[in-house]
């Protein structure tokens, strides 16, 4: 006879109070279509008071803002990711330009960077990207979120080269170790943890939540992908940040409920919401 699966926690099961902020997700895709209304209410119902919506480049923004017309507490994020960053070009950037001038929604420029897991891109072409959208983002006034894959130090080099250091800025689905937790916060920057604190084999990410200091310290899905522990394996949505936001809470040894709080006043704080 086959054995049952346990039955996975319900996210509002915790009971937190509705004070967290979804820093990162990918609500506008495909993979939201058929239930992209009911997502957003099972987060609030979990706690999440607002979300920021990441468009990939000025075509999705223009193409899919409607979809959030009616939802006030969506935020909005707009960069070129650096697998496409092809597609950087001075009409796009102009593209950007325009939209951060006229969306007072959009909080921040990204997710934008450098990504030397996939081939997508030439590294020299992602460089060169996001030197450009760097530029943009002190031209707007916005703060930056980085997206950097197999590319840590790339990355460092050229936002220390590029003179960022003290500017806002936060980075985006942060995977290291304490070491560079701590080579980012001595910036001045962010940081924002995802589902993967919560998988048993990753006691690095782990320590470094224990050693960020608790206000650079954000959370987020990066949903539809990397789902945490006890939703590992499924399509990941903003609901389940509450059980991140355990991981991390349980690594530090402090209340969830205040972590979730404190880490959502973070990220009102850091989009100016």
């Amino acid at each position: 006879m086959s054995k049952k699966k346990p039955e996975r926690p319900a996210p509002e099961s915790p009971g937190l109070p509705c004070t967290g902020v979804e820093s990162h997700a990918h609500l506008d895709g495909s993979e939201f279509d058929a239930d992209r209304e009911a997502a957003l209410d099972r987060a609030r119902a979990a706690g999440v008071a607002q979300f920021g919506n990441v468009f990939l480049g000025p075509e999705k923004w223009r193409a899919n803002r409607h979809l959030f017309a009616q939802r006030p507490e969506v935020f909005f994020l707009l960069g070129i990711h650096p697998c496409e960053a092809q597609a950087c070009d001075d009409t796009a950037l102009a593209a950007m330009r325009a939209a951060f001038a006229q969306d007072d929604r959009l909080r921040a420029v990204g997710e934008i960077g450098l990504d030397f897991y996939w081939d997508d891109c030439p590294p020299d072409i992602q460089r060169a990207a996001f030197r450009a959208q760097l530029a943009m983002a002190r031209e707007v006034g916005r703060p930056v979120v980085i997206h950097s894959r197999d590319a840590f130090d790339d990355t460092m080099r050229v936002l220390e080269e590029e003179g960022f250091s003290g500017y806002p800025l936060l980075w985006h689905c942060f995977g290291g170790d304490a070491a560079q937790a701590a080579r980012i916060v001595a910036h001045g920057w962010h940081v924002s943890l995802p589902g993967p604190v919560s998988y048993p084999a990753n006691e690095p990410l782990r320590e470094a939540a224990r050693t960020l200091p608790l206000d650079r310290l954000l959370l987020e899905t990066d949903c539809p992908y990397l789902s945490p522990v006890p939703y590992r394996g499924k399509r990941n949505e903003p609901a389940y940040m509450v059980f991140t936001a355990q991981a991390v809470a349980q690594a530090r040894g402090m209340d969830v409920a205040e972590l979730w709080t404190v880490a959502g006043d973070n990220a009102r704080r850091f989009f100016g919401l």
